[in-house]
């Protein structure tokens, strides 16, 4: 692809956070542990033509701990004009002492307390002692890796470097950290995407196996049962992407990629429900392919802010934020600073 014009661009940031943004709050009023029942889709769809109607002056959608994680990585770069571990993770306990409502899990805030404890002096730490010395290998690095995305666009080798490092800050184990770099290579493809063009989804998703290639090396030699689980879940997002008819079921969706808070059955699915939603979707009810990601990733239930927020930052990436109704965004809370953020962004990384 040429040069890309800088206001599709600019827009293509706005996108990726807005619609991280969007995903979050739209998706945390129905986080549970089942695939949805078609009643509970039609609510779902309903609360989204409502959102989205003209007279609709209900109470603004707060954020969760995802948007709240996000802002600070995007925050933590514009003011060091790039990575700064330390300061990173200070901004997150920052954040999280100020408003620890947003539902943080137990193990994060674990992982803040004993850094304040420490003073920062040891910034890994406390994420490495986590579950017995395992580290988690939750979704918490990649729902928030968004702005390392754009803010590094250019330089691949640079992005994956940062996704992994600021993933340490509370996350360690291996399939924790190639979750978020995985989420990362996922918003960079598509922000390199003409979204005018026809997106040819199995090319997007062997672009991705070959990537994960590089990544999911069994460097330790600890002989895992399976080194690279990343690859064999996008062969299976390959497989029912690629499946002809109607199909896959949700069902068998949520049986295969998974829908709960460990990074392995979130990130695969979120990419899956970006790659899904380019075509329409039985059960949705929408012309606009945005909407219809986050609106299909949430419908999987399961952990839906998150991976709604990271289905709708991939998305916003790739259709830019003319793809975002406002009329939706007027009911996410605080949607102007996060726009004002990928701006900021845009500009460092641009310049």
């Amino acid at each position: 692809m040429g040069k890309m014009d800088s206001l599709l661009l600019k827009s293509k940031f706005r996108g990726s956070l807005l619609g991280a943004l969007m995903g979050d709050c739209l998706g945390s009023a129905y986080e549970g542990d089942e695939l949805f029942s078609a009643g509970m889709k039609l609510v779902i769809q309903k609360s989204f033509d409502k959102l989205q109607g003209p007279h609709f002056k209900a109470p603004v959608i707060q954020f969760t701990d995802d948007s709240a994680m996000t802002r600070a990585v995007a925050e933590s770069l514009i003011e060091c004009t790039g990575f700064d571990q330390t300061h990173m993770a200070k901004k997150f306990v920052k954040s999280y002492y100020l408003e620890p409502n947003r539902g943080y899990g137990a193990g994060v805030t674990t992982v803040f307390h004993k850094l304040r404890n420490n003073k920062f002096v040891d910034v890994l730490g406390p994420a490495r002692e986590q579950f017995n010395g395992e580290g988690s290998l939750g979704n918490g690095g990649a729902m928030r890796v968004a702005p390392i995305a754009l803010f590094y666009y250019k330089n691949s080798e640079l992005m994956v470097d940062t996704a992994r490092k600021q993933s340490h800050i509370t996350h360690t184990h291996k399939t924790g950290v190639d979750g978020a770099i995985l989420q990362a290579i996922a918003i960079q493809q598509s922000l390199l995407l003409d979204p005018k063009e026809e997106l040819d989804t199995c090319k997007f998703t062997d672009n991705l196996i070959n990537e994960m290639d590089k990544i999911e090396i069994d460097e330790e030699g600890l002989g895992l049962v399976d080194p690279s689980p990343y690859k064999t879940q996008l062969k299976l997002l390959r497989n029912l992407i690629c499946e002809d008819g109607d199909g896959p079921h949700d069902e068998k969706v949520v049986h295969q990629l998974g829908n709960d808070v460990s990074a392995l059955h979130s990130v695969p699915t979120a990419i899956y429900c970006f790659l899904k939603a380019q075509k329409p979707i039985p059960a949705i009810q929408t012309e606009n392919p945005l909407r219809r990601t986050v609106q299909y990733a949430i419908s999987l239930g399961g952990d839906t802010d998150t991976i709604g927020s990271m289905a709708g930052a991939i998305a916003g990436a790739f259709y830019g934020e003319e793809m975002i109704r406002p009329e939706i965004l007027k009911h996410c809370e605080t949607s102007d600073k996060f726009r004002e953020l990928a701006d900021q962004l845009f500009h460092l990384a641009t310049a």
